[in-house]
């Protein structure tokens, strides 16, 4: 079965979820490139949810291009095990090991990417289908900032993420995996 096959399989949790994965297969079944960023459309990207043991709060990380503080993740760059892909980000955007509460996605959803630049050159707006995984971590572990990438990281309380997120479309996404968990 491939990663496309898997995805596909993903059992909507609302009606979000249900046109996004929609989308998501219509770009499937239109670009062979979809799991690089050289689709200037779209393409598939990772995001991990991680959360205290508690469940009390998520490890967040103030991006610079959306000047906001958002989850973790990035690009898939060709890789197809999206799982890995997300513990990777932890690592790189926080210094922080973590482990996957489960091997299944939370969630998924298409976002927009406005235009901007990076790293000197413009990026043109366009769209992430995102693939997000519950993680767990520490929240006493050592915290890095990566450089060039986000300006802060830091535990955000749940019930705080609506003070902190500054991307007024991301606190619906955020609640539905609040709610999940």
């Amino acid at each position: 079965m491939t990663w496309q096959q898997q995805l596909l399989q993903y059992q909507p949790k609302n009606e979000q979820e249900t046109r996004d994965l929609a989308a998501f297969r219509y770009a499937f079944d239109h670009f062979d490139d979809v799991l690089t960023r050289e689709n200037p459309i779209a393409h598939m990207t990772v995001s991990a949810f991680v959360v205290n043991k508690a469940r009390t709060h998520v490890l967040m990380a103030y991006h610079n291009i959306y000047d906001s503080w958002a989850w973790t993740g990035g690009h898939a760059d060709g890789e197809s095990d999206f799982l890995a892909v997300a513990l990777r980000e932890v690592k790189e955007e926080t210094g922080v090991d973590a482990v996957a509460v489960s091997e299944e996605p939370i969630s998924i959803e298409q976002l927009t990417v406005l235009g901007h630049v990076k790293k000197g050159k413009y990026v043109s707006e366009h769209l992430h289908m995102n693939v997000t995984y519950l993680v767990e971590a520490d929240d006493r572990a050592h915290l890095v900032v990566c450089e060039g990438e986000n300006s802060d990281v830091a535990w955000i309380p749940l019930d705080e993420i609506a003070v902190y997120c500054k991307e007024a479309h991301m606190i619906p996404i955020y609640q539905k995996i609040i709610d999940a968990l």
